[in-house]
C-alpha cells in the first residue's frame, strides 16, 4: 500500500521481500494473507481519485515488488507444487475441507471465551465438536475456536460500527475483509466458502477453513485500533440511549444464545462461571473505558493507558494457557535435545548405525508430542506427527495424520502387522508403544516381538528381523508394484539377494555374493562401496524419488525404484563407489521438461560408460555376454531392445 500510495520503488522492493517470506511459508494462513494483501492494493488502486492515473503511476513500484516476490518464493513454490501432487495431500474435495469449518456456535466466545471449557480437558469441553456436541459433522481442536479479542476492543467496535464509522472510506475495506474473512471461516455453514472453494486457485488444497481465525484476529486488531482512533478523535460523541442498547443488546443476546445451548446439551451447570467471568468483564472493561472517556481532552495518555492495561490484563487472564494451548513444561521433557527420559535413553543406546545397519523406531501410542521426539533426539523415525508424505508411502504404511493414541495406529495390506516384510524391509527394528503392542497389532503372536524393557512411558519392543539399510543383490525378478501395493502379496523372493524391479526378466541362477557397505550418510547424499565378483544391484532401503540421482565411480547411471517403495542401482563387477545424491532442483526441471522424468527399470546391471561398451558377466544361467549400455547424451540410459 505504501509502494502505491508513494510510488516508491524502495518500497516496492520491501513489498516483495515481505510478500515473498509470506508466500514461502506455503501454508492457508499464508495464501489468504496475499489474497487479503493483492485486494488492499486493488482497492487503493480502483477507489482512488483518478483509477487510472493511480494504475500508471503504481505499475513500477508493482512490477518492482512483483519481480522480487518472484525471484524469491518461484524455486520454493514450483518444488512444494511437485511434490504436493505425489503427497498424500494433493488436494481435497468440498466435503473434507468442510470438516474444518468454524461452528457458528463458536462466534459466541467472542464474548465469552471460555463458554464451552475450551481452556480444560477434551473430556469436559462441551463445544462443537465435542462428545457433548457430536453430530455437526466437522473435525477441529477445541482452541481453534477461541475467537476472544478483549471486552473492550469489542464495545469500541460496536459502537463504531454503529455509528457508521466502519464505513468510512480509509477503514472500508478492512470491514468487508473482516466480514469476507468470517465467512470463509464459516466454511460449509455458508454458501461463500463454496464459491470460494470452487473459484479461488489455491483453495483446495487445504482442508481447514478455520484457519481464517488467524486473519480475524488481525483484522478485529484493525478494526479495533480504527475504533478507538475514531473515540480519540471524536471524544464529544453522544452516547446515545440505542447506541448503548444496541451494544447491551448484543452482548445479551450472546448470553441468551449461550444459556439456550446450555440447556440444550444438559450443560446449564457449567455456565456460571463462563458467563459469570464475561459479565463481570464487559462491566468492567464498560467503566474503564467511561472513565477513560472522561480524560480523552485533558489527560490523553492516562486514558489510553488505563484502554490499554485493561485489555492487556483481561487477555492474559481470559486467553491465557489451557490445556489445549499449553501444558507444564515438564510434559515436553522428552523433546529437550538433553532429556533424561528413559525410553529415548535407551533408544539411543540400542538403534545401530554401522556401515550397513541404520536402524529404524516408531514412537506409537505414546502421547501425541512424542512422534517428535525422534526429530530432536536423531532417531529415524517410520512415523511422524501429522506430516505431509509421499502418497506412495502412505498407502504403503498406511500412515494416518497421528500416532498419539494406540488406536491411531492403521495398517495397510503391505504393512499389516509389524510383523510383515514391509516392516523389515524398512529396518523397523524398535517399536515404543503406550500400551502392550498387541493391543495395538492384535495379529501379533507370542514370540513376534521381543519386549525389551518395560519403562514409565510404557513398552519398548524389537523387531529381530529387521533387514539392512544396504543390501546387495545378485539376482533381479520382475514384479508389478502396483499390484503388490494393493495386494499386500510379495513374490516368493529373498530379498536380501534379490531385488524385485518393474519391467525386469526373473533370472532363477544365484551367482557369488556380492557386498556393499556405507561410507557416509547424509540427509542429502549416500555413499556406499559395492564389491562383487559377478555384478548385480546396489539396494539402499530408503525412500525412492525421482528428485534423487545416482552415481556409479562418479559417472551417471539410472536410479531404479525397488521393492515397490526403495532406491537401487546395478553395478558391474568388482569395486565401485555409488553415490547416491538428492538434487531436487534438477530433479524438478526433469519431470517438467520431458518423459526421461520417469525412470524405466534396466533388467541387467548397466553402467555408464563414456564411448566403448564393456562387458557384464554372464547372464544368470546362460552363457550370453551383454554390453554395457554407453552413455546417452540426455544421461538417460538405454534399454536392451532399443540397442
Amino acid at each position: 500500500e505504501r509502494a502505491v500510495a508513494r510510488r516508491s520503488v524502495p518500497y516496492g522492493v520491501a513489498a516483495g521481500v515481505v510478500a515473498a517470506m509470506i508466500v514461502i511459508g506455503r501454508d492457508q494462513v499464508a495464501l489468504l494473507t496475499v489474497y487479503l494483501l493483492s485486494a488492499l492494493v486493488l482497492w487503493r488502486l480502483v477507489t482512488a481519485p483518478s483509477p487510472a492515473g493511480a494504475i500508471r503511476s503504481g505499475a513500477l513500484p508493482l512490477a518492482v515488488a512483483a519481480a522480487v516476490a518472484v525471484a524469491l518464493a518461484a524455486i520454493p513454490i514450483l518444488l512444494t507444487t511437485l511434490l504436493a501432487a505425489e503427497s498424500n495431500r494433493p488436494s481435497f474435495d468440498f466435503v473434507s475441507a468442510g470438516r474444518g469449518s468454524l461452528h457458528p456456535g463458536l462466534l459466541l466466545t467472542l464474548i465469552a471465551p471460555d463458554l464451552y471449557g475450551g481452556a480444560g480437558t477434551m473430556e469436559d469441553y462441551w463445544g462443537p465438536p465435542s462428545f457433548a456436541w457430536a453430530d455437526t459433522g466437522i473435525f477441529l481442536a477445541q482452541n481453534m475456536g477461541q475467537l476472544y479479542f478483549g471486552a473492550i476492543p469489542l464495545i469500541l467496535l460496536l459502537m463504531a460500527a454503529a455509528r457508521g464509522r466502519l464505513w468510512a472510506p480509509e477503514i472500508r475495506f478492512f470491514s468487508v475483509a473482516f466480514v469476507v474473512v468470517v465467512l470463509y471461516a464459516l466454511g460449509w455453514y455458508t454458501p461463500v466458502f463454496r464459491v470460494m472453494f470452487e473459484v479461488l486457485p489455491g483453495v483446495s488444497l487445504y482442508r481447514r477453513p478455520a484457519d481464517a481465525t488467524f486473519l480475524i484476529g488481525a483484522l478485529a486488531a484493525i478494526l479495533a485500533g480504527y475504533s478507538t482512533h475514531r473515540l480519540f478523535k471524536e471524544p464529544d460523541a453522544p452516547l446515545t440511549k440505542p447506541l448503548v442498547y444496541l451494544v447491551l443488546g448484543v452482548i445479551a443476546g450472546g448470553f441468551e444464545i449461550a444459556f439456550a445451548l446450555g440447556y440444550w446439551l444438559d450443560r446449564l451447570p457449567r455456565l456460571p462461571v463462563p458467563l459469570g467471568t464475561a459479565a463481570v468483564t464487559f462491566l468492567l472493561g464498560a467503566g474503564v473505558l467511561a472513565l477513560a472517556r472522561r480524560r480523552i481532552v485533558y489527560q490523553p495518555l492516562v486514558a489510553i493507558a488505563a484502554i490499554a492495561a485493561f485489555t492487556a490484563a483481561d487477555l492474559a487472564y481470559n486467553n491465557g494457557p489451557g490445556s489445549a494451548t499449553a501444558q507444564p513444561r515438564a510434559m515436553y521433557e522428552v523433546l529437550e535435545p538433553a532429556s533424561t527420559n528413559p525410553t529415548i535413553a535407551l533408544l539411543k543406546r540400542s538403534v545401530v548405525a554401522n556401515d550397513t545397519r541404520r536402524d529404524r523406531i516408531e514412537l506409537a501410542g505414546l502421547g501425541f508430542h512424542w512422534p517428535n521426539a525422534s526429530l530432536t533426539h536423531r532417531l529415524e523415525n517410520t512415523l511422524g506427527y501429522n506430516p505431509v508424505r509421499l502418497a506412495l508411502y502412505s498407502a504403503a504404511t498406511g500412515a494416518d495424520d497421528h500416532v498419539g493414541l494406540p488406536d491411531q495406529r492403521k495398517f495397510s495390506a503391505l504393512f499389516p502387522s509389524y510383523r510383515s516384510r514391509l516392516a523389515d524391509l524398512l529396518g523397523l527394528r524398535f517399536i515404543a508403544t503406550g500400551v502392550p503392542i498387541e493391543d495395538i497389532d492384535k495379529s501379533l503372536k507370542p514370540g513376534d516381538m521381543k519386549l525389551v524393557a518395560r519403562t514409565t512411558d510404557g513398552y519398548v519392543y524389537e523387531n529381530p528381523r529387521a533387514m539392512d539399510r544396504v543390501l546387495f543383490a545378485t539376482q533381479d525378478q520382475n514384479a508389478d508394484f502396483a499390484r503388490i501395493l494393493k495386494e499386500g502379496v510379495w513374490p516368493d523372493a529373498d530379498l536380501r539377494a534379490t531385488v524385485l524391479l518393474q519391467g525386469s526378466p526373473t533370472v532363477s541362477a544365484r551367482p557369488p555374493p556380492g557386498t556393499a557397505r556405507i561410507v557416509r550418510y547424509r540427509n542429502t547424499e549416500v555413499l556406499i562401496d559395492a564389491d562383487s565378483p559377478s555384478g548385480g544391484w546396489v539396494v539402499l532401503n530408503d525412500l525412492w524419488h525421482p528428485w534423487w540421482f545416482v552415481e556409479v565411480d562418479g559417472r551417471p547411471a539410472e536410479l531404479l525404484r525397488a521393492n515397490v517403495l526403495f532406491r537401487a542401482v546395478a553395478v558391474p563387477p568388482g569395486k565401485h563407489r555409488v553415490r547416491f545424491i538428492f538434487r531436487p532442483v534438477a530433479g524438478a526441471w526433469r519431470e517438467l521438461t520431458g518423459p526421461s522424468a520417469k525412470p524405466r527399470q534396466a533388467a541387467l546391471p548397466i553402467h555408464p560408460a563414456d564411448a566403448a561398451p564393456v562387458t557384464l558377466a554372464r547372464l544368470r544361467g546362460s552363457d550370453t555376454v551383454a554390453p554395457f549400455a554407453p552413455l546417452a547424451t540426455s544421461n538417460r540410459l538405454q534399454s536392451s531392445h532399443e540397442r
